[in-house]
């Protein structure tokens, strides 16, 4: 991970789809910028499947969940942190009605115990074509 003052670029992590690093550090806390599930490298979204003009055909949200905790906890590993440090979490979802038992779901298999807080809002879009992001706040 590159440290440049107290942002945080991960070498491993999806590139940012904009102008931002992944993470910030404050103090002992580790503030990470929304997280997604596209893997580093590549266009593709693991879950997802586009037509021509890269608009969501179909996805399946258990993929993306998997892959969007696997993404937050390579950031959280390469800043000097670990999953079970994690205090708070904001989720976005695209679906909520859909997506959220799957997701909960999930959410009680990756935090069998002493789960972080956490706040879950539907919103309409997001920047690339995914279902899922999270924003997450930690320490070190």
């Amino acid at each position: 991970m590159t440290n440049l003052k107290d942002s945080l670029v991960s070498e491993k992590a999806p590139e940012p789809v904009g102008h931002y690093p992944h993470a910030r550090r404050v103090g002992n806390l580790l503030f990470l910028s929304g997280v997604g599930p596209r893997r580093r490298g590549s266009r593709d979204i693991p879950g997802v499947t586009l037509d021509d003009q890269g608009r969501i055909v179909d996805y399946d949200i258990e993929v993306q969940c998997r892959s969007v905790f696997e993404n937050v906890r390579t950031v959280l590993e390469e800043a000097g942190s670990r999953w079970e440090n994690i205090v708070d979490v904001t989720v976005f979802l695209t679906n909520m009605k859909k997506d959220f038992p799957i997701y909960n779901k999930l959410w009680a298999e990756y935090f069998p115990h002493n789960p972080p807080c956490r706040t879950t809002l539907e919103i309409n879009a997001l920047p690339t074509p995914i279902a899922i992001e999270l924003k997450v706040i930690a320490t070190i």
